[in-house]
This record gives structure tokens, C-alpha cells and sequence, in this order.
């Protein structure tokens, strides 16, 4: 099935673009809302094989394409940068307002690695609004997957950095291995742009570090997100390759999904988590077998939803201050 998406261009405050991806439900199917997805760091939507499953379900489909990343770059922008991931609320705001006024009242956020963190903080800070009704994280990036002195003492040493020197490059890049492991030319099964989702090595910004860890602080204090949350992530990391080696198509080569399972429970207080065998990065792009038992369990998910969203009540959990 070819899908025939619709794609507008939402301009940022800043100059910037940003880019949201539609395709209605299947039409025999009644339709049951709409999911919202949200790529992970230097990525785009190319999933296209989970937006037809969602269709058939009766779920129209959405994606964005943050601004500086995918289909929303443009000449003279820096590729995948951010200072403050609280900056890509505006993008998301834009497409919520642009799916409920396509009528859509039920809202689901699905968000992957860095896209999984930017939505769990986005549906904490936007709780009181009621935007969405569920929430699911892909491989979230809950914590930085180093080392404690690294994740303790180097975090405040770059935070330091990154509020002078944002744009200067952090000692680590992201390694091309991940991207190696699921293209088609390489060793996986996925045709994508390699512009936009390089096979090589990328820079990283300190300035996007720094970012990132000022949100995980404040996560790991405690959020509330305000609806049901599904987590899922493989069963297992395998961090730290310096080349590329099979065991890299059946584990997370980016994240630690120890971090994952340990962080999860300050996300919200309905809270489901699926450890999935053979699962890589984005658990969706893993072998058939383990992507198919994925996107069965979001399906056995959504029906209990179904049963119990209108039974849903949220509060609030309060910040604590960082020590």
C-alpha cells in the first residue's frame, strides 16, 4: 500500500520551519483519534510501515519533522541543533492545535529517544491543558548513558560550557554504528535519507548536552504527565561498540534501557513497560518478528484504553528542587 501523505510546513518564531505529516484513517475502520509522532536526535519520520498499521487500526497518523532536522532543514540551517528542547513546544503546539481542528479530540503522543524525552516533558508542562490522552515512549532518553562522573560531575562542567560556548562541539559524537545497523546498504533492512540520518559519525553540540541533562534533572525530580504512559525499549544494551558487530541488530547500541526501566515511574503514575527481546534503538525498526509483538502489545494497550480512559484521574506531582 502506498501511502499518499500530506505535508505542510509550520513556521517557527525563529525563522525556522518545522514539517507535519498527515494521512487519514483507513476509511472502512471508524476512526478511534489521532496518533502524534515525534523522531528521536538527528532522525525523521520514515516509519511509514507503522503509520499503515495505526491507519488500520483506525488511527489517523501524524508526524513531525522537528525544525533543523529531516524534511524541515534548510540551506544555511545547523543540522539537528537545539540550545532548549523546550523550543520545539511551539512545533508541537502547532500540531495539536492543527489535529484537533481536523476534529480529532483523542490525541495520542508517541515519542522516540530524544523525541521520547521532548514528549514526556512537553505532556508534563501542558497537563493542565488535557491535550493528549496517552502517552508512548519508543527508547526514551531518560538519563545520559555514561559513566557516574560523567553523568554527575562532566554534566555540570558542560552545562557550564554550554550556557557560553553553546555551539562548540562536546568531546563525544554520535556514533554512526546505529544508523550502519538498520540502513539497507549496510547491514539492516530500512531505506532512508542518509542526509538527514547520516551513516557516519555527527557531532554533538554542547549546547544540545546541556539541554538535555537540565531536562533529565528535572525528570528524574519527578513529573506527571497526566495520562496512561506505554515504555518500549529492548531488553537489553549493548553500549560502547567501536565497530559494528551483529549483536547490534538484536540490543539498544545507544541507550541504556536499565536507565529506561529505572526513570520510567517518574514520568507519570499510570505506567506500562515492555521489555522487548531482539529490539534495537527504535524497537519499530527492529526484525519483523520483534516489531510485530510491538506493535501488538500498543494494540492490547490502546483496547485498555479504550475500557478505561474515561475512568482516568490525574494529579500532580510537584518539582523538588535540584541539589
Amino acid at each position: 500500500m502506498v501511502v499518499d501523505y500530506q505535508v505542510t510546513e509550520l513556521s517557527m518564531r525563529d525563522g525556522a520551519l518545522a514539517t507535519l505529516i498527515f494521512a487519514p484513517a483507513a476509511e472502512a475502520i471508524p476512526p478511534r483519534g489521532a496518533m502524534l509522532y515525534v523522531h528521536g536526535f538527528v532522525d525523521y519520520f520514515f516509519q511509514d510501515h507503522v503509520a499503515q498499521h495505526f491507519m488500520a487500526q483506525g488511527w489517523a497518523w501524524y508526524a513531525l519533522d522537528l525544525r533543523r532536522n529531516g524534511r524541515s532543514l534548510r540551506d544555511g540551517d545547523e543540522p539537528f541543533s537545539t540550545n532548549e528542547l523546550t523550543d520545539y513546544y511551539e512545533e508541537l503546539d502547532l500540531a495539536i492545535a492543527r489535529i484537533k481542528a481536523d476534529g480529532y479530540d483523542r490525541i495520542v503522543l508517541m515519542g522516540h529517544s530524544t523525541g521520547g524525552l521532548l514528549s514526556a516533558i512537553w505532556a508534563h508542562d501542558h497537563r493542565e491543558q488535557h491535550p493528549i490522552d496517552a502517552l508512548i515512549l519508543n527508547s526514551p532518553w531518560l538519563d545520559l548513558q555514561e559513566p557516574w562522573f560523567n553523568r554527575e560531575i562532566m554534566t555540570w562542567v558542560l552545562r557550564g560550557i554550554g550556557a557560553v560556548l553553546p555551539s562548540m562541539n562536546a568531546p563525544k559524537g554520535l556514533s554512526g554504528l546505529y544508523a550502519q545497523s538498520v540502513h539497507a546498504d549496510a547491514h539492516g533492512e530500512w531505506q532512508f535519507n542518509t542526509d538527514w540520518k547520516p551513516l557516519t559519525a555527527v557531532p554533538v553540540k554542547i549546547g544540545f548536552i546541556a539541554t538535555v541533562r537540565r531536562e533529565h534533572a528535572r525528570l528524574h525530580r519527578g513529573m506527571d504527565v497526566g495520562v496512561p504512559v506505554l515504555m518500549l525499549r529492548s531488553a537489553r544494551s549493548r553500549l560502547g561498540l567501536k565497530a559494528w558487530e551483529p549483536a547490534a541488530q538484536t540490543a539498544d547500541i545507544v541507550l541504556d534501557v536499565e536507565q529506561m526501566h529505572h526513570w520510567l515511574p517518574k514520568v507519570g503514575l499510570d505506567i506500562t513497560e515492555v521489555a522487548l527481546d531482539g529490539a534495537v534503538h527504535d524497537v519499530m525498526l527492529s526484525a519483523a518478528p520483534v516489531r510485530e509483538k510491538a506493535l501488538a502489545e500498543i494494540d492490547r494497550w490502546s483496547i485498555r484504553l479504550d475500557q478505561d480512559l474515561a475512568r482516568w484521574e490525574c494529579r500532580s506531582i510537584p518539582d523538588r528542587d535540584l541539589r
